[in-house]
């Protein structure tokens, strides 16, 4: 009978063996993402936003098979905005089984959170976990701290500095410009290239004023915006977001202020309100994407998005993140964090604002980005608003990906 048993044609057993090697996974993962933002405090609103978004997302990856049968859920960790919160945060989901987290409100967040899992992937062997950056934008992320495990989905703030003042450049009213930011790394990283790139490129342009102010504890920017108009400014440059920037916005309201505001991210929860028919034609933003884009693209996600949460959708990233992840399943054929790491470096997706890669060199995505102007509803190139305000974001100018580009420093360490 032994005999008989290893006397199989050859052609059985090669049969055979081609089929286990090329047969789908014995079963499917349900892959948790950790969310680890604001929930609590100043930042709420965003954070909530935010994380509504990514579950959205995830249900929609799940439901189309972006990753073949396994599905995708996030949870949310509270940070309530601070660097140690979120490395105990980090602690609770690895301790809970978590490979995967995403987080981007607060750059000095990230590098605490790179850090810490740099240093447990290193001790960890087999239990690596994967950080995907949906919004931190200090450039520093993906040079000198750039990391293996570390993927950003968002322009870093020297990419959209770049394409900021390259088109602020072309509009010679501008002549008196006052910067004002969070202080922290990013805040100080805008005003530092605000200067830089606005000198190389329009020397004739002051720089009236520079203020850095603490993160979520001003609740009154008015001294702030009477320095503003004492130095005649006609045009401010801030990366502020969440709270931080609608009340800033409103204190210029309040005060009549005529400058145009230049800003990162004016379409975060709460500053549309804060601005309404006062930012008319005078707040403009630079971002990876606007819903009121030249196809329209995402709009059954924005009409879904609004039914479902009486809230609008702008946080593209969550999208692409989602895009990407469940493509690196597939061809990876596993959901193991090195596997699905590998997978993702150079990788190619279509997303809402057109064809994105991840750069293998540093991990920073490349991709379009958007300058846009507050203006009145219409319906033509304005469908929608925001916040049910009457005004929404009208495109200036989309930016190939190829143009936003920067060079990078990074010195990217694989594992063996």
């Amino acid at each position: 009978m032994l005999l008989r048993a290893f006397s199989l044609p050859i052609s059985l057993i090669a049969t055979a063996a081609f089929s286990f090697a090329y047969a789908p996974l014995a079963h499917a993962e349900n892959v948790k993402v950790a969310f680890i933002d604001p929930l609590s405090g100043p930042f709420a609103p965003v954070g909530q936003n935010l994380l509504r978004s990514f579950q959205m997302m995830a249900e929609r990856a799940s439901q189309k098979k972006w990753g073949d049968d396994n599905t995708i859920e996030v949870v949310g960790f509270d940070n309530k905005g601070s660097p140690q919160e979120s490395l105990i945060q980090l602690k609770s989901a690895i301790d809970q089984g978590y490979r995967y987290i995403t987080q981007g409100n607060g750059s000095g967040v990230a590098i605490a959170l790179i850090d810490a899992v740099n240093k447990h992937n290193e001790r960890n062997p087999g239990k690596e976990v994967v950080f995907l950056n949906h919004s931190a934008g200090d450039p520093v992320l993906t040079n000198e701290k750039c990391s293996f495990w570390h993927f950003r989905f968002d322009a870093h703030s020297e990419m959209k500095m770049e394409s900021l003042t390259t088109y602020m450049a072309k509009d010679p009213s501008i002549k008196k410009v006052y910067l004002i930011g969070q202080n922290y790394a990013l805040g100080q990283e805008v005003s530092r290239t605000s200067r830089v790139y606005l000198n190389r490129k329009r020397p004739d342009i002051q720089i009236v004023g520079d203020d850095l102010h603490p993160i979520g504890q001003v609740k009154d920017f008015a001294p702030y915006v009477a320095k503003m108009k004492a130095s005649g400014a006609d045009t401010i440059i801030t990366a502020n977001w969440g709270a931080d920037l609608a009340l800033l916005i409103k204190a210029a309201k309040d005060a009549d202020l005529k400058a145009n505001f230049y800003t990162y991210y004016a379409a975060t929860t709460g500053v549309p309100t804060a601005m309404a028919a006062a930012g008319l034609d005078r707040v403009r933003y630079i971002a990876n994407w606007n819903l009121n884009n030249e196809t329209y693209a995402g709009k059954d996600i924005i009409e879904q998005y609004k039914k479902k949460y009486n809230d609008d959708y702008y946080a593209i990233a969550s999208y692409t993140i989602m895009a990407m992840l469940g493509k690196a399943f597939k061809e990876s054929g596993s959901t193991d964090p090195v596997k699905v790491a590998l997978a993702m470096e150079g990788m190619k997706v279509t997303s809402l604002n057109g064809e994105v890669e991840m750069r293998k060199s540093d991990h920073q995505a490349q991709q379009p980005l958007y300058i846009a102007t507050w203006v009145k509803k219409n319906n033509t190139d304005v469908k929608f608003d925001q916040e049910d305000t009457g005004y929404g974001w009208r495109t200036n100018q989309k930016i190939d990906a190829y143009v936003a580009a920067q060079p990078t420093s990074c010195q990217m360490k694989r594992p063996n």
